[in-house]
């Protein structure tokens, strides 16, 4: 890649760093399968993840219009916006005309309003190098959810700058299923006049932030965002303790959601798509477009249930608050739709599955507003170091 940025093919506001002055140190390869690679390095002294779907950047789809001689000259940055809309349009799953007249700021209506910021706060039209690189990186949908959404919300880890194809993400530590704690607490500043807080309280606020990311997924954008590969891997936790989504592989907008789900089906387990399901219509031989479950459903089965499990709790699983909570994160894996609408008169199913996520705020606020003394520091509990793959 640095022979090409030499060469003048691609650019990127890392490539500088990277291949003239060194400030880019490889650290190592966290994962390389079929041409992805995602590795941990240093950038001018501070840790970031690197990635890429594809190996080269010749693996990926040129911008066509750059056959033309001289045509990159002539393209205005309204005419970067409008070929840079279309792709991300197509790689979010969203039809061209969609979201203009729904959702409102923030939504992802904005899109073109975003990208029309980022691309034309300038008076110079952009190089083929510019438009070649560009191009590569809203092939990789990784990339353009995380570009997106990193100006929408808070629960998506941020992209830093790129070279060609290549791109940097904040390092973050990922969870791990085999740490009770599911992440690594050290390091974390929590704010408020509590300066220290015991590990199960560090981890009820966290509890709070995956809350509060459901309800914005669910929300805040023209179209429900719907996490299909929840574990603890895909998360992490920045020093405040805000849960980030580090890997968004599989997150889909709603329209693309129902393209996925629609499928022929015999029996409601042809209606699995990891962990977004429907029930498939025997009579139709169709799966419903509808997802049945929801992020917060399956949230509470795979994050919470372990994490306010009477065996981890150990003699303080009997206390009042921790008992409520216990049925609540019962209640809320067993509810589905959390909040999701049915077609056949599914007000019921969301409003069940908002009521549930009222109840578990309101408890996980009780217990953290009591500074954890339902739950003090000590016994399985205890803080451990991390040490696995993030990515």
């Amino acid at each position: 890649m640095c022979l090409q940025f030499g060469e003048g093919s691609v650019t990127g506001d890392m490539c500088e760093d990277l291949c003239v002055d060194g400030l880019v140190e490889y650290k190592r390869c966290l994962y390389y399968e079929n041409g992805k690679k995602v590795i941990e390095a240093r950038w001018r002294g501070s840790p970031v993840i690197l990635k890429s779907k594809l190996e080269n950047f010749s693996s990926y789809e040129p911008l066509g219009i750059l056959d033309y001689q001289d045509t990159a000259e002539e393209l205005s940055p309204l005419d970067v916006v409008f070929y840079a809309t279309l792709e991300l349009r197509n790689s979010l799953g969203l039809a061209e005309d969609e979201g203009e007249d729904e959702g409102g700021e923030g939504g992802n209506s904005s899109l073109a309003r975003l990208w029309q910021k980022k691309l034309k706060s300038r008076d110079r039209s952009y190089s083929q190098a510019e438009l070649a690189s560009l191009w590569s990186l809203l092939q990789q949908e990784e990339y353009t959810f995380l570009r997106v959404l990193q100006d929408l919300s808070t629960h998506v880890a941020k992209v830093l700058g790129s070279c060609g194809h290549f791109y940097a993400v904040e390092y973050l530590s990922a969870g791990h299923a085999w740490d009770q704690n599911i992440f690594s607490l050290e390091g974390v500043e929590v704010p408020g006049p509590r300066a220290r807080w015991s590990s199960r309280g560090k981890v009820q606020r966290v509890a709070l932030s995956f809350l509060d990311m459901v309800h914005h997924f669910d929300h805040d954008f023209a179209h429900k965002l719907h996490l299909c590969d929840i574990k603890p891997e895909n998360f992490a936790i920045r020093k405040d303790l805000t849960v980030v989504a580090i890997d968004v592989d599989m997150a889909f907008f709603e329209p693309k959601m129902r393209d996925i789900l629609d499928q022929n089906c015999s029996s409601d387990d042809d209606c699995n798509f990891f962990d977004c399901s429907s029930r498939c219509d025997r009579d139709r031989r169709r799966c419903s477009a509808v997802r049945r479950n929801s992020n917060l459903q399956v949230i509470c089965e795979k994050i919470f249930r372990p994490w306010f499990s009477p065996t981890l709790l150990g003699s303080k699983a009997g206390l009042p608050l921790q008992v409520e909570l216990q049925q609540a994160v019962q209640e809320c894996s067993e509810t589905e739709g959390g909040g999701v609408e049915e077609e056949d008169g599914g007000g019921e199913v969301g409003h069940r599955g908002h009521s549930v996520h009222l109840r578990l705020l309101s408890v996980l606020t009780r217990l953290v507003q009591e500074g954890g003394a339902s739950g003090e520091e000590g016994g399985a509990w205890e803080e451990r170091g991390h040490t696995a793959l993030n990515f």
